[in-house]
């Protein structure tokens, strides 16, 4: 049984111009957020938000293995979810 659980397919976040996905630790819930941002360092450009979803399911193992680290490192953000950023995603891909 895996550790952590990423249960949801990922989706837009209109409010926090981020793919959004879900992901469960033990009785730990939170979010994990790919900005616009982020991504253009993947795709070269900013993407739109269709795009920006389809790119986060075609890296989602390194998206899931960059939200990893940080947990397993507590690494949460204030709100206690996770903002990845460029540098994660480059981390996880090492």
């Amino acid at each position: 049984m895996p550790i952590f659980l990423f249960p949801d397919d990922p989706i837009w976040n209109e409010e926090a111009d981020a793919v959004e996905l879900a992901v469960q630790v033990g009785e730990y819930q939170g979010r994990v957020f790919v900005t616009r941002r982020t991504l253009q360092g993947i795709v070269g450009h900013t993407p739109k938000p269709d795009e920006a979803v389809q790119q986060v399911c075609m890296n989602r193992s390194l998206v899931e293995r960059a939200a990893e680290q940080r947990i397993m490192a507590r690494a949460l953000d204030p709100d206690a979810n996770i903002h990845l950023t460029g540098r994660d995603l480059h981390r996880a891909a090492g």
